[in-house]
């Protein structure tokens, strides 16, 4: 019969201890996860351009705001980002107070019509009898000398033709004969107009009317200057200014106020004048250098003359030409983010490929938002995240790659560094 030995049976605890924690310790640290890399994001150098700002007028209130920008880069890939209405305005000036708009409220009346009374694509809208007191407005407006349109009761005029005679004859009489059909009274139109100026974000301003000879039809240069956006953007509304009509309704002639030095590349959407609002233009304007093109939409209100509108929209231009061009807003090799793994290894989160818009090179970018992916070893090149950011209310992006490899550290340091390791995997 066997004695009991002590010292045997702790032999056989150690032992065992040791068998079980190689068959755990060594496959947990040689087969776990390894810990994510530490990441810190960083700020890019700034891209070295001299910034020209666009040139305003000191005259009353202006503002312009980005339209749309088509780049094409070298491979001939043509990209177009248009921006939202919403966006602030790349340059304001003058006074923040809203000022009287004269018959920039005839836009107003035209979208918000259509937007209760859509026309189709390549359509009319409905026929519109006029009544007898169409007719009377007519002839009040032009006792006055007030813009007007002839018409006659019981006329027929399609909604588009109505629009056509408000939006380029400026016709006073016809914004009254829309809002009426398409509200009922003018009292209704005025309720749903500034409902509609609300809901579209443009809060500084308001209407009495649905011509803007009211003094209290009045705007704000921002609110306006995306007022211009929104026209422009409209199919209706861009297809009445693209395609004048020279006649309407019973070869009806129409002369178009809109237009104002196209040479320049501005396209008009209103040009007015009251003695209380000044001379009042809302445009848009295009700067192309053949390949690449960029649209604004602008307001300026308040103008004391003619002559002087001129010299502002043509000093505005001049800076357009020379402010705009290419801008790497994301240049490929821009460092966004840097990587540190728990074993040494250094890397950085880079552009890969350059997104450049052509842009006004006024317009600094706002602050990068960095997305970055978790990982523990990658491979140069590898897609590690990606950076967005606005620039002159235009969302880009661009994916960022590893710039060098963090490569697996080894078994070596995996054995020597169990509580790092084992931190990993209880993570996980």
């Amino acid at each position: 019969m066997s004695s009991f030995r002590p010292g045997r049976l702790i032999g056989i605890l150690v032992g065992t201890v040791v068998i079980l924690s190689l068959g755990v310790y060594g496959p947990a640290m040689l087969l776990g996860p390894l810990p994510a890399v530490a990441a810190t994001t960083v700020t890019p150098a700034a891209g070295a351009f001299a910034p020209t700002p666009p040139v305003l007028s000191a005259n009353g209130a202006s503002a312009i705001a980005v339209l749309a920008a088509t780049t094409s880069d070298a491979s001939g890939t043509t990209s177009t980002g248009t921006v939202s209405q919403a966006a602030e305005p790349i340059a304001v000036a003058g006074t923040a107070e809203a000022l009287p708009m004269a018959s920039i409220a005839k836009v107003v009346t035209a979208l918000v019509v259509l937007d209760a009374k859509p026309i189709a694509d390549g359509e009319s809208g409905p026929v519109v009898t006029l009544t007898a007191a169409d007719f009377q407005s007519y002839l009040d407006y032009d006792q006055v000398g007030a813009r007007s349109v002839t018409v006659f009761a019981d006329e027929q005029w399609t909604e588009l033709e109505l629009l056509q005679a408000l939006l380029l004859g400026s016709s006073n009489n016809h914004a009254d004969s829309v809002a009426r059909w398409a509200f009922g009274s003018l009292d209704a139109y005025v309720e749903a107009a500034n409902a509609w100026l609300a809901d579209n974000g443009l809060t500084g301003s308001a209407v009495v009317d649905a011509t803007g000879l009211g003094d209290g039809s009045a705007g704000t240069a921002t609110d306006l200057a995306r007022l211009a956006g929104l026209a422009a953007t409209d199919p209706i509304v861009s297809s009445i200014l693209e395609r004048p009509a020279s006649a309407l309704a019973d070869r009806r002639g129409v002369e178009n106020t809109t237009s104002f030095l196209p040479e320049e590349g501005i396209t008009g959407i209103s040009r007015s004048y009251t003695d209380a609002a000044g001379v009042c233009f809302l445009f848009t304007a295009e700067v192309s250098d053949g390949a690449s093109s960029f649209t604004f939409s602008g307001a300026f209100i308040g103008e004391p003359t003619y002559d002087a509108l001129t010299a502002d929209l043509t000093a505005l231009m001049e800076s357009a030409r020379a402010g705009v061009g290419p801008l790497p807003v994301l240049a490929a090799g821009d460092e966004y983010a840097t990587f540190e793994s728990a074993w040494g290894d250094e890397a950085s989160a880079v552009v890969g490929v350059s997104r450049t818009r052509y842009a006004w090179q006024a317009a600094t970018p706002e602050a990068a938002t960095v997305t970055l992916k978790d990982f523990a070893t990658a491979r140069t090149g590898a897609n590690v995240g990606e950076v967005q950011l606005t620039v002159a209310g235009e969302e880009l992006s661009a994916a960022l790659k590893l710039d060098q490899a963090i490569n697996n550290p080894g078994l070596g340091w995996r054995l020597l560094h169990p509580i790092v390791m084992i931190t990993a995997l209880l993570d996980q």
